[in-house]
């Protein structure tokens, strides 16, 4: 099932909607279709029109100070912040892009917010015997003086969903009041999938991806990392979409 929800989305997103436009361009010999693919491209590409749809992704969330959050029963750190890189005595972790999240996490147990610390037990069935990363997470929080009865690793999880109902097996009960911590542009669809599984929820959005600064002439220039933001926030766009119909029917 994981399969059909990481290919589903990367079938409508605009990396593969260019690719079948300049398929389609060459097999029909067709103007009007490469000259929208072009045209896709440099929509998806540009900081001018990239960064405003990631923004509004992130529903235009600021980002938090621990003080200014109220205490809950737990702080939940959600996956997907990690990769495995070749080392000499085999696979070793490394922070990927979204290192936010653990630090969220850990400053927001430091100011006294809750009194447990849980990370997600994140694993793919392509990571293979790959240690899932909540524990790799819970030794480095030990690193920055969490103690080890303070952290608790759910399940493996391969989607929010799953992290969603791991935590809830997880955590006893009477554990309702929870302060969630993930990327910004993700926080709405996980927020919702926590609150379905009988958490009341403090959003703590971290990772935000689009720099508070003006419009430049460089804006209207193609980047790659406008066109990673674009697809990632058309990928979370459909997530959304999605559970939202499934809600319906």
């Amino acid at each position: 099932m994981i399969y059909l929800h990481r290919l589903l989305p990367l079938a409508l997103s605009p990396i593969a909607l260019i690719l079948l436009l300049m398929a389609w361009a060459a097999y029909r010999r067709s103007r009007v279709a490469a000259l929208l693919a072009i045209v896709l491209l440099y929509a998806a590409s540009v900081p001018v029109l990239s960064d405003p749809l990631f923004r509004a992704v992130e529903q235009q969330q600021l980002r938090l100070i621990p003080e200014a959050v109220a205490p809950a029963q737990a702080v939940v750190v959600l996956s997907g912040m990690m990769v495995n890189i070749p080392g000499k005595q085999g696979g070793v972790p490394e922070w990927g892009g979204a290192a936010d999240r653990f630090f969220g996490g850990v400053e927001l147990y430091a100011a006294g917010k809750a009194p447990r610390l849980v990370f997600t037990g994140g694993l793919l069935p392509w990571q293979g015997k790959q240690e899932p990363e909540g524990q790799v997470l819970r030794r480095m929080a030990l690193r920055f003086g969490v103690p080890s009865d303070a952290m608790v690793v759910s399940g493996p999880a391969q989607n929010t969903e799953q992290e969603s109902v791991a935590v809830r097996q997880l955590l006893e009960p009477g554990v309702q009041r929870i302060v969630l911590v993930t990327s910004a542009f993700h926080m709405s669809r996980a927020q919702r999938l926590f609150e379905q599984a009988g958490f009341v929820v403090t959003p703590y959005p971290v990772d935000f991806r689009v720099a508070v600064r003006g419009t430049t002439p460089m804006d209207y220039l193609p980047e790659a990392s406008a066109l990673e933001r674009t697809d990632i926030a058309v990928r979370e766009l459909l997530g959304r979409g999605y559970y939202a119909l499934r809600a319906i029917l």
